[in-house]
């Protein structure tokens, strides 16, 4: 069968599959195996490379209250996800790295949020930008352990400036390939994109890992393809009953040793 005509075929399978969350039984064979350096490791960005699993929105929030906003984290939500959608409208977003893409998200939010007039939104973008950069610096040793022993994917739901955004932070070469969402035209937790991927790294399913602090968008549909998965989240967060990770880890510094590339 064509590389393509499987890849839909697996497709139709595991759409069903992803909202049941069962294991995948349909992975072998559907993609060569040419990966020399052994099984793949995807991995989400935002929430799992540069935060121990908590999402923007709520780093965002946790921002905006450090310089005097008062709305919850439950009214602030929809208001935050509807500046991701004006975001990804923005005519040059797709060039924009990682600091300008924040700076530009909280001018939006200044516009959108009641008290935006009132609050110091350019320093809520510098609060949360330096936490990334914290973060992503501390994961630079998990990530030089990976690379060592596997090859390394990135795949995000983002705004077509994923490359950039990257480079930016100084961890683009770390991976063999980027998915970016608004560059395929489909998003998670749609299992194309993580098809696409395996199939750039010449991988299967089979043995591979995804590490990522989403369950719906990250672990649901890999362990539906058959992807060994690593939830990433709080040691707060309850876990899932309904679908359950191959893993946990509280820190993205623990992932190594999970997947089996440490010294």
């Amino acid at each position: 069968m064509a590389l393509g005509s499987a890849i839909v075929t697996l497709r139709r399978q595991v759409q069903l599959a992803v909202t049941r969350c069962l294991p995948g039984r349909y992975s072998r064979g559907t993609v060569p195996l040419v990966n020399a350096r052994g099984a793949a490791v995807l991995m989400d960005f935002g929430g799992t490379l540069d935060a121990d699993g908590v999402r923007w929105a709520v780093r965002f929030h946790t921002a905006y209250a450090r310089v005097g906003g008062t709305l919850s984290l439950r009214a602030f939500e929809p208001i935050f996800r509807e500046s991701d959608r004006a975001l990804a409208q923005l005519p040059h977003v797709r060039r924009m790295g990682f600091r300008a893409m924040i700076d530009a998200q909280a001018a939006l939010l200044r516009a959108l949020l009641p008290d935006g007039d009132s609050v110091d939104t350019g320093r809520m973008a510098e609060l949360f930008h330096a936490e990334a950069l914290r973060t992503v610096a501390r994961n630079r040793a998990a990530l030089d352990s990976l690379l060592g022993c596997t090859s390394l994917a990135v795949i995000s739901n983002f705004t077509g400036n994923l490359e950039p955004c990257l480079s930016e932070l100084g961890i683009r070469d770390y991976f063999d390939v980027v998915t970016d969402s608004a560059i395929h035209g489909v998003t998670k937790p749609d299992p194309m994109l993580i098809l696409h991927t395996l199939h750039a790294l010449g991988a299967t399913a089979q043995g591979a890992w995804i590490i990522g602090d989403n369950i719906e968008a990250d672990i649901r549909p890999a362990r539906a393809l058959g992807l060994q998965t690593c939830w990433l989240a709080p040691a707060s967060r309850p876990a899932p009953a309904n679908c359950p990770p191959t893993a946990r880890a509280n820190r993205f510094t623990d992932v190594p040793a999970i997947v089996g590339c440490t010294a």
